[in-house]
Protein backbone atom coordinates (compact mmCIF):
# COMPACT_ATOMS: atom_id res chain seq x y z
CA UNK A 1 0.00 0.00 0.00
CA UNK A 2 1.23 3.57 -1.11
CA UNK A 3 2.13 5.41 2.34
CA UNK A 4 0.76 8.43 0.99
CA UNK A 5 -2.08 8.41 -1.24
CA UNK A 6 -2.79 12.32 -2.37
CA UNK A 7 -1.18 15.65 -2.12
CA UNK A 8 -2.26 17.37 -5.07
CA UNK A 9 -2.36 20.91 -6.69
CA UNK A 10 -5.12 21.68 -8.96
CA UNK A 11 -5.48 25.21 -11.06
CA UNK A 12 -7.42 25.98 -14.18
CA UNK A 13 -8.79 29.22 -16.75
CA UNK A 14 -10.37 30.54 -19.05
CA UNK A 15 -9.02 33.79 -20.20
CA UNK A 16 -9.61 36.44 -23.33
CA UNK A 17 -5.68 35.35 -24.48
CA UNK A 18 -3.69 32.22 -24.64
CA UNK A 19 -3.66 31.08 -21.00
CA UNK A 20 -0.59 28.51 -21.37
CA UNK A 21 1.95 30.92 -19.09
CA UNK A 22 -0.90 31.34 -16.28
CA UNK A 23 -1.53 27.66 -16.09
CA UNK A 24 2.41 26.93 -15.90
CA UNK A 25 3.16 29.21 -14.00
CA UNK A 26 -0.16 29.01 -11.47
CA UNK A 27 0.79 25.19 -11.28
CA UNK A 28 4.22 26.30 -9.85
CA UNK A 29 2.95 28.30 -7.36
CA UNK A 30 1.56 25.31 -6.00
CA UNK A 31 4.68 22.82 -6.65
CA UNK A 32 4.66 22.64 -2.55
CA UNK A 33 1.21 20.49 -2.68
CA UNK A 34 3.68 17.91 -5.37
CA UNK A 35 6.91 17.14 -6.89
CA UNK A 36 6.96 14.21 -8.25
CA UNK A 37 4.29 14.71 -11.13
CA UNK A 38 3.26 17.87 -13.10
CA UNK A 39 1.03 18.09 -16.14
CA UNK A 40 -1.19 20.73 -18.15
CA UNK A 41 -4.17 20.53 -20.44
CA UNK A 42 -5.28 23.12 -22.96
CA UNK A 43 -8.20 23.42 -25.56
CA UNK A 44 -7.50 24.99 -29.10
CA UNK A 45 -9.88 23.02 -31.60
CA UNK A 46 -8.79 19.62 -29.80
CA UNK A 47 -7.41 18.81 -26.08
CA UNK A 48 -3.44 19.44 -26.31
CA UNK A 49 -1.99 17.69 -23.01
CA UNK A 50 1.25 17.40 -21.76
CA UNK A 51 3.09 15.53 -18.45
CA UNK A 52 5.80 15.37 -16.71
CA UNK A 53 7.59 13.16 -14.23
CA UNK A 54 9.49 16.30 -12.41
CA UNK A 55 9.36 19.72 -11.20
CA UNK A 56 6.87 22.57 -13.09
CA UNK A 57 10.04 25.02 -13.27
CA UNK A 58 12.38 22.21 -14.90
CA UNK A 59 10.57 19.61 -17.33
CA UNK A 60 8.57 21.88 -19.50
CA UNK A 61 10.23 22.29 -22.45
CA UNK A 62 9.51 25.68 -24.39
CA UNK A 63 8.25 24.04 -27.73
CA UNK A 64 6.07 22.01 -25.11
CA UNK A 65 4.96 25.54 -23.77
CA UNK A 66 4.08 26.53 -27.62
CA UNK A 67 2.22 23.36 -28.34
CA UNK A 68 0.05 23.96 -25.46
CA UNK A 69 -2.25 26.78 -27.40
CA UNK A 70 -5.72 28.06 -26.46
CA UNK A 71 -7.52 30.38 -24.31
CA UNK A 72 -8.93 27.37 -21.47
CA UNK A 73 -6.80 24.97 -19.68
CA UNK A 74 -6.30 23.08 -16.62
CA UNK A 75 -2.95 21.75 -14.58
CA UNK A 76 -1.95 19.61 -12.06
CA UNK A 77 0.93 18.81 -9.50
CA UNK A 78 1.08 15.24 -7.81
CA UNK A 79 3.21 12.90 -5.70
CA UNK A 80 1.76 10.28 -7.32
CA UNK A 81 -0.33 10.59 -10.79
CA UNK A 82 0.52 11.86 -14.13
CA UNK A 83 -2.43 14.08 -14.73
CA UNK A 84 -4.74 15.09 -16.33
CA UNK A 85 -5.86 12.67 -18.12
CA UNK A 86 -7.60 12.71 -21.53
CA UNK A 87 -10.79 10.90 -22.41
CA UNK A 88 -13.26 10.41 -25.83
CA UNK A 89 -16.43 9.56 -24.54
CA UNK A 90 -20.25 9.84 -25.67
CA UNK A 91 -19.95 13.01 -23.58
CA UNK A 92 -17.18 14.26 -25.99
CA UNK A 93 -12.94 15.05 -25.47
CA UNK A 94 -12.40 16.13 -22.28
CA UNK A 95 -9.73 16.43 -19.83
CA UNK A 96 -9.89 15.52 -15.78
CA UNK A 97 -7.57 16.11 -13.05
CA UNK A 98 -8.27 15.69 -9.30
CA UNK A 99 -7.06 16.11 -5.61
CA UNK A 100 -7.87 13.68 -2.90
CA UNK A 101 -8.49 10.22 -1.85
CA UNK A 102 -11.10 7.34 -2.92
CA UNK A 103 -11.57 5.42 -0.16
CA UNK A 104 -13.47 2.49 -1.60
CA UNK A 105 -11.10 2.53 -4.52
CA UNK A 106 -11.05 -1.06 -4.83
CA UNK A 107 -14.51 -1.97 -4.67
CA UNK A 108 -15.42 0.52 -7.33
CA UNK A 109 -12.41 -0.70 -9.46
CA UNK A 110 -14.08 -4.31 -9.62
CA UNK A 111 -17.49 -2.97 -10.26
CA UNK A 112 -16.49 -1.37 -13.03
CA UNK A 113 -14.05 -3.86 -14.81
CA UNK A 114 -17.28 -6.36 -14.15
CA UNK A 115 -18.90 -3.73 -16.46
CA UNK A 116 -16.05 -4.20 -19.13
CA UNK A 117 -14.23 -1.10 -18.10
CA UNK A 118 -10.86 -0.58 -19.15
CA UNK A 119 -7.70 0.69 -16.71
CA UNK A 120 -4.64 1.14 -17.45
CA UNK A 121 -2.75 1.71 -14.20
CA UNK A 122 -5.80 1.27 -11.80
CA UNK A 123 -5.46 5.29 -10.29
CA UNK A 124 -7.77 6.97 -8.55
CA UNK A 125 -7.90 9.29 -11.27
CA UNK A 126 -9.00 6.38 -13.90
CA UNK A 127 -11.83 5.76 -11.14
CA UNK A 128 -12.71 9.71 -11.57
CA UNK A 129 -12.82 9.63 -15.14
CA UNK A 130 -15.05 6.53 -15.57
CA UNK A 131 -17.51 7.53 -12.75
CA UNK A 132 -18.03 10.95 -14.81
CA UNK A 133 -18.41 9.12 -18.10
CA UNK A 134 -20.99 6.72 -17.02
CA UNK A 135 -23.44 9.54 -16.64
CA UNK A 136 -25.52 11.63 -19.51
CA UNK A 137 -23.90 14.96 -19.38
CA UNK A 138 -20.48 16.68 -17.32
CA UNK A 139 -22.66 18.44 -14.72
CA UNK A 140 -24.61 15.10 -14.07
CA UNK A 141 -21.20 12.75 -14.05
CA UNK A 142 -19.57 15.08 -11.41
CA UNK A 143 -22.63 15.27 -8.84
CA UNK A 144 -22.31 11.20 -9.35
CA UNK A 145 -19.45 11.15 -7.68
CA UNK A 146 -21.17 12.49 -4.81
CA UNK A 147 -22.62 9.08 -4.30
CA UNK A 148 -20.02 7.19 -5.84
CA UNK A 149 -16.81 7.92 -3.82
CA UNK A 150 -16.40 7.73 -0.41
CA UNK A 151 -13.75 9.71 0.16
CA UNK A 152 -12.20 12.99 -0.18
CA UNK A 153 -11.91 15.32 -3.90
CA UNK A 154 -11.78 18.64 -5.75
CA UNK A 155 -11.85 18.17 -9.13
CA UNK A 156 -11.30 19.88 -12.55
CA UNK A 157 -12.64 18.96 -16.08
CA UNK A 158 -11.92 21.24 -19.45
CA UNK A 159 -14.50 20.33 -22.13
CA UNK A 160 -14.65 21.91 -25.46
CA UNK A 161 -17.36 24.81 -24.05
CA UNK A 162 -15.81 25.34 -20.56
CA UNK A 163 -14.10 24.54 -17.48
CA UNK A 164 -15.93 23.13 -14.73
CA UNK A 165 -14.75 22.94 -10.69
CA UNK A 166 -16.00 20.86 -8.20
CA UNK A 167 -15.60 20.50 -4.51
CA UNK A 168 -16.77 17.44 -2.78
CA UNK A 169 -19.96 17.32 -0.27
CA UNK A 170 -17.81 17.58 2.90
CA UNK A 171 -15.16 20.29 1.64
CA UNK A 172 -12.42 18.29 2.92
CA UNK A 173 -9.29 20.09 0.38
CA UNK A 174 -9.63 23.66 -0.48
CA UNK A 175 -10.55 25.08 -3.84
CA UNK A 176 -10.96 29.13 -4.56
CA UNK A 177 -12.50 30.74 -7.07
CA UNK A 178 -10.70 34.17 -8.94
CA UNK A 179 -11.33 36.67 -11.57
CA UNK A 180 -9.29 39.73 -13.36
CA UNK A 181 -10.79 41.05 -16.32
CA UNK A 182 -11.33 38.50 -18.73
CA UNK A 183 -9.40 36.07 -16.71
CA UNK A 184 -11.30 33.56 -14.99
CA UNK A 185 -9.63 30.79 -12.49
CA UNK A 186 -9.88 28.19 -10.27
CA UNK A 187 -7.05 27.22 -7.85
CA UNK A 188 -6.09 24.84 -4.94
CA UNK A 189 -4.51 27.84 -2.98
CA UNK A 190 -5.49 31.39 -2.98
CA UNK A 191 -1.08 32.01 -2.97
CA UNK A 192 -1.30 31.13 -7.33
CA UNK A 193 -4.36 33.47 -8.01
CA UNK A 194 -2.93 36.12 -5.78
CA UNK A 195 1.12 35.80 -7.26
CA UNK A 196 -0.99 36.26 -11.01
CA UNK A 197 -2.69 39.12 -9.91
CA UNK A 198 -6.17 37.55 -9.94
CA UNK A 199 -8.29 39.01 -7.35
CA UNK A 200 -9.53 36.05 -4.67
CA UNK A 201 -13.58 36.30 -5.37
CA UNK A 202 -14.64 32.95 -2.92
CA UNK A 203 -14.18 29.35 -2.26
CA UNK A 204 -15.69 26.88 -3.86
CA UNK A 205 -18.91 25.55 -1.64
CA UNK A 206 -19.05 22.34 -0.71
CA UNK A 207 -21.36 19.92 -2.73
CA UNK A 208 -21.04 23.07 -5.57
CA UNK A 209 -19.97 22.24 -8.93
CA UNK A 210 -18.76 25.41 -11.24
CA UNK A 211 -18.59 26.47 -14.33
CA UNK A 212 -16.09 28.84 -15.86
CA UNK A 213 -16.56 30.45 -18.97
CA UNK A 214 -15.48 33.78 -20.92
CA UNK A 215 -18.20 35.76 -19.35
CA UNK A 216 -16.99 34.35 -15.84
CA UNK A 217 -18.37 31.43 -13.17
CA UNK A 218 -21.71 30.73 -12.43
CA UNK A 219 -23.13 27.45 -10.09
CA UNK A 220 -24.05 24.53 -12.40
CA UNK A 221 -25.35 22.76 -9.42
CA UNK A 222 -25.50 22.86 -6.22
CA UNK A 223 -25.42 19.43 -3.66
CA UNK A 224 -26.72 19.18 -0.05
CA UNK A 225 -23.71 19.06 2.35
CA UNK A 226 -24.47 17.06 5.20
CA UNK A 227 -21.49 19.27 7.09
CA UNK A 228 -18.37 20.62 6.44
CA UNK A 229 -15.43 18.74 7.24
CA UNK A 230 -12.46 20.75 5.88
CA UNK A 231 -8.99 19.19 6.43
CA UNK A 232 -7.51 21.27 9.61
CA UNK A 233 -3.91 20.27 8.30
CA UNK A 234 -4.21 22.47 5.87
CA UNK A 235 -3.68 25.24 8.19
CA UNK A 236 -0.80 24.03 9.97
CA UNK A 237 1.23 22.68 7.66
CA UNK A 238 -0.27 21.55 4.05
CA UNK A 239 -0.96 25.21 2.52
CA UNK A 240 1.30 27.77 1.64
CA UNK A 241 1.64 30.63 4.29
CA UNK A 242 0.60 33.22 2.25
CA UNK A 243 -2.82 31.45 1.37
CA UNK A 244 -6.52 31.93 2.58
CA UNK A 245 -8.59 29.01 2.93
CA UNK A 246 -12.30 29.02 3.38
CA UNK A 247 -12.26 33.01 4.69
CA UNK A 248 -8.92 32.18 7.43
CA UNK A 249 -5.24 32.95 6.48
CA UNK A 250 -2.96 30.42 6.75
CA UNK A 251 0.10 33.01 8.60
CA UNK A 252 -2.45 33.71 10.69
CA UNK A 253 -3.61 30.23 11.55
CA UNK A 254 -0.02 29.33 12.68
CA UNK A 255 0.80 32.77 14.34
CA UNK A 256 -2.51 31.23 16.60
CA UNK A 257 -1.25 28.42 17.20
CA UNK A 258 2.64 29.33 18.34
CA UNK A 259 0.49 31.95 20.31
CA UNK A 260 -1.69 29.46 22.26
CA UNK A 261 1.76 27.53 23.04
CA UNK A 262 2.91 30.08 24.53
CA UNK A 263 -0.04 30.68 26.58
CA UNK A 264 0.00 27.28 28.08
CA UNK A 265 3.80 27.78 29.29
CA UNK A 266 3.25 31.07 30.42
CA UNK A 267 -0.48 28.93 32.46
CA UNK A 268 1.75 26.01 33.09
CA UNK A 269 5.06 28.89 34.78
CA UNK A 270 7.19 30.48 32.18
CA UNK A 271 9.46 28.54 30.23
CA UNK A 272 13.28 30.11 30.57
CA UNK A 273 14.64 29.96 27.33
CA UNK A 274 16.97 32.25 25.46
CA UNK A 275 15.40 31.50 21.75
CA UNK A 276 12.46 30.50 19.89
CA UNK A 277 12.89 29.05 17.02
CA UNK A 278 11.62 27.06 13.94
CA UNK A 279 11.95 23.52 11.96
CA UNK A 280 11.91 25.80 8.41
CA UNK A 281 9.82 25.61 6.80
CA UNK A 282 6.53 24.88 7.47
CA UNK A 283 7.57 25.51 11.67
CA UNK A 284 8.27 29.62 11.14
CA UNK A 285 5.03 30.47 11.35
CA UNK A 286 3.91 29.06 14.74
CA UNK A 287 7.75 30.19 16.13
CA UNK A 288 6.65 33.57 15.14
CA UNK A 289 3.17 32.91 16.75
CA UNK A 290 4.77 31.79 20.11
CA UNK A 291 7.70 34.57 20.06
CA UNK A 292 4.73 36.94 20.44
CA UNK A 293 2.90 35.29 22.69
CA UNK A 294 5.90 34.69 24.81
CA UNK A 295 8.36 38.21 23.89
CA UNK A 296 11.23 35.46 23.56
CA UNK A 297 13.66 36.66 20.79
CA UNK A 298 13.28 34.90 17.43
CA UNK A 299 16.17 33.31 16.20
CA UNK A 300 16.88 30.66 13.14
CA UNK A 301 18.87 28.20 14.29
CA UNK A 302 18.52 25.92 10.67
CA UNK A 303 19.91 26.98 7.44
CA UNK A 304 17.21 25.73 4.80
CA UNK A 305 18.40 24.85 1.66
CA UNK A 306 15.46 26.07 -0.85
CA UNK A 307 16.83 23.94 -3.52
CA UNK A 308 15.30 20.91 -1.46
CA UNK A 309 11.59 19.58 -1.44
CA UNK A 310 9.25 19.19 1.54
CA UNK A 311 9.99 16.27 3.60
CA UNK A 312 7.12 15.22 4.79
CA UNK A 313 5.46 15.30 1.00
CA UNK A 314 8.19 12.40 -0.33
CA UNK A 315 6.67 9.04 -1.29
CA UNK A 316 8.92 6.93 1.00
CA UNK A 317 10.45 7.01 4.32
CA UNK A 318 13.75 6.69 3.12
CA UNK A 319 13.27 9.53 0.75
CA UNK A 320 12.43 11.90 3.26
CA UNK A 321 15.12 10.71 5.63
CA UNK A 322 17.12 11.73 2.48
CA UNK A 323 15.36 14.71 1.82
CA UNK A 324 15.28 16.29 5.76
CA UNK A 325 19.29 15.84 5.12
CA UNK A 326 19.19 17.21 2.16
CA UNK A 327 16.92 20.92 3.88
CA UNK A 328 18.21 21.80 6.61
CA UNK A 329 21.45 22.07 8.23
CA UNK A 330 22.77 24.31 11.82
CA UNK A 331 23.31 27.06 12.26
CA UNK A 332 26.14 26.70 15.26
CA UNK A 333 26.90 30.60 16.43
CA UNK A 334 23.23 30.65 17.07
CA UNK A 335 23.19 27.26 19.25
CA UNK A 336 25.94 27.16 20.95
CA UNK A 337 25.13 27.69 24.39
CA UNK A 338 21.29 28.55 23.97
CA UNK A 339 18.36 27.30 25.57
CA UNK A 340 15.98 26.57 22.64
CA UNK A 341 11.93 26.49 22.10
CA UNK A 342 12.23 24.53 18.90
CA UNK A 343 8.49 25.05 17.19
CA UNK A 344 7.24 22.98 14.51
CA UNK A 345 3.47 21.47 13.20
CA UNK A 346 3.90 18.22 14.20
CA UNK A 347 5.01 15.07 15.36
CA UNK A 348 4.19 11.90 12.96
CA UNK A 349 7.31 8.94 12.43
CA UNK A 350 9.68 11.25 15.08
CA UNK A 351 12.82 10.15 13.23
CA UNK A 352 13.09 13.85 12.07
CA UNK A 353 12.20 15.70 14.88
CA UNK A 354 14.58 13.40 16.81
CA UNK A 355 17.14 14.35 14.72
CA UNK A 356 17.02 18.02 15.00
CA UNK A 357 17.05 17.83 18.47
CA UNK A 358 19.88 16.11 18.27
CA UNK A 359 22.04 17.78 15.87
CA UNK A 360 21.21 21.03 17.31
CA UNK A 361 22.04 20.17 21.25
CA UNK A 362 25.22 18.36 19.29
CA UNK A 363 26.85 21.61 18.51
CA UNK A 364 26.15 23.01 21.70
CA UNK A 365 22.83 23.84 22.92
CA UNK A 366 22.35 24.02 26.71
CA UNK A 367 18.64 23.07 26.25
CA UNK A 368 15.68 22.05 23.20
CA UNK A 369 12.09 22.03 24.32
CA UNK A 370 9.97 21.20 21.35
CA UNK A 371 6.65 22.98 20.88
CA UNK A 372 4.13 21.45 18.79
CA UNK A 373 1.36 23.43 16.69
CA UNK A 374 -1.04 20.13 16.82
CA UNK A 375 -2.41 17.79 18.38
CA UNK A 376 -0.70 14.43 18.95
CA UNK A 377 -1.48 12.76 15.82
CA UNK A 378 -3.25 9.41 16.76
CA UNK A 379 -5.26 7.84 13.89
CA UNK A 380 -4.14 7.26 9.86
CA UNK A 381 -6.06 9.39 7.11
CA UNK A 382 -8.67 8.99 5.36
CA UNK A 383 -9.10 11.75 3.04
CA UNK A 384 -5.38 13.10 1.77
CA UNK A 385 -2.14 12.81 2.97
CA UNK A 386 -1.34 11.84 6.36
CA UNK A 387 -0.37 8.98 7.58
CA UNK A 388 -1.87 5.34 6.26
CA UNK A 389 -1.07 2.83 9.12
CA UNK A 390 -1.59 3.18 13.09
CA UNK A 391 2.16 1.90 12.96
CA UNK A 392 3.93 5.08 11.26
CA UNK A 393 2.08 7.24 14.44
CA UNK A 394 4.73 7.51 17.15
CA UNK A 395 2.46 8.36 19.33
CA UNK A 396 0.95 5.28 19.19
CA UNK A 397 4.04 3.02 20.68
CA UNK A 398 2.78 5.18 23.72
CA UNK A 399 -0.92 4.50 23.95
CA UNK A 400 -2.86 1.54 22.40
CA UNK A 401 -4.77 1.83 19.17
CA UNK A 402 -8.38 3.08 20.32
CA UNK A 403 -7.65 4.54 23.21
CA UNK A 404 -8.99 7.88 23.77
CA UNK A 405 -6.22 10.60 24.77
CA UNK A 406 -7.65 12.53 27.48
CA UNK A 407 -5.68 15.57 28.94
CA UNK A 408 -3.94 13.89 31.40
CA UNK A 409 -2.90 11.21 29.19
CA UNK A 410 -1.88 14.24 26.73
CA UNK A 411 0.62 15.60 29.67
CA UNK A 412 2.31 11.71 30.24
CA UNK A 413 2.73 11.49 26.20
CA UNK A 414 4.18 14.47 26.35
CA UNK A 415 6.67 13.36 28.94
CA UNK A 416 7.15 10.30 27.40
CA UNK A 417 7.68 11.95 23.72
CA UNK A 418 10.69 13.83 25.27
CA UNK A 419 12.37 11.03 26.43
CA UNK A 420 12.12 9.09 23.23
CA UNK A 421 13.48 12.73 20.73
CA UNK A 422 16.20 13.79 23.53
CA UNK A 423 14.44 17.01 23.96
CA UNK A 424 14.17 18.45 27.40
CA UNK A 425 10.24 18.91 27.10
CA UNK A 426 7.49 18.23 24.38
CA UNK A 427 4.46 19.87 24.72
CA UNK A 428 1.57 19.82 21.82
CA UNK A 429 -1.66 21.98 21.55
CA UNK A 430 -4.76 19.90 22.47
CA UNK A 431 -7.49 19.47 20.07
CA UNK A 432 -9.75 22.30 21.74
CA UNK A 433 -6.62 24.49 21.70
CA UNK A 434 -5.90 23.81 18.88
CA UNK A 435 -9.48 24.23 16.99
CA UNK A 436 -9.39 27.72 19.28
CA UNK A 437 -6.75 29.26 17.54
CA UNK A 438 -7.83 27.94 14.42
CA UNK A 439 -11.13 30.24 14.38
CA UNK A 440 -13.67 27.99 12.56
CA UNK A 441 -16.53 25.87 14.75
CA UNK A 442 -15.09 22.47 15.57
CA UNK A 443 -17.48 20.71 13.48
CA UNK A 444 -16.85 22.81 10.39
CA UNK A 445 -13.52 20.55 10.56
CA UNK A 446 -12.07 17.11 9.87
CA UNK A 447 -9.82 16.56 12.86
CA UNK A 448 -9.84 12.28 12.41
CA UNK A 449 -6.54 11.99 12.55
CA UNK A 450 -6.23 13.07 16.14
CA UNK A 451 -9.86 12.39 17.57
CA UNK A 452 -10.57 9.59 14.97
CA UNK A 453 -14.45 10.44 14.27
CA UNK A 454 -14.41 10.32 10.63
CA UNK A 455 -17.01 12.55 9.29
CA UNK A 456 -18.71 10.40 6.53
CA UNK A 457 -18.62 7.11 9.45
CA UNK A 458 -22.63 7.76 8.87
CA UNK A 459 -23.29 8.64 5.40
CA UNK A 460 -26.15 6.91 4.62
CA UNK A 461 -26.27 4.82 1.11
CA UNK A 462 -26.59 6.73 -1.74
CA UNK A 463 -26.40 10.08 0.34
Amino acid sequence: MKEIEENCGLFGMISGNPCIMDIYQGIDFLQHRGQQYCGIATFDEAIRQVTHYGKVGITFQQQELSYLTGNRGIGHVSLWERQPVTLHSKLGEMAVAFSGNVVNSEKLLKSMKAKGKAFQRNEHIEIISHAIMEESDVVSGIASLARKIEGAYCIVVLTRDAVYAARDIYGFRPLILGRNGDRVAVSSESRALQNLDIDVVRDVRPGEIVRLSEAGFETALQLPSPRTAHCAFEWAYTASIDSIIDGIYVQEARSRLGESLAARDREEGNLAADIVAPVPMSGIGHALGYHKGSGIPYQEVFLYNRYADRSYTQSTQAAREVMAKRKLSVLRYAVQGKRIVLCDDSIVRGTQIQNKVRDIKKVGAREVHVRIACPPLMYPCDFGISTRSYDELCAREFLRKGDILSLQELRKLESWMAVRIGADSVKYNSIDLFVKALGLPRGALCLKCWDGASPIRNRKKGA
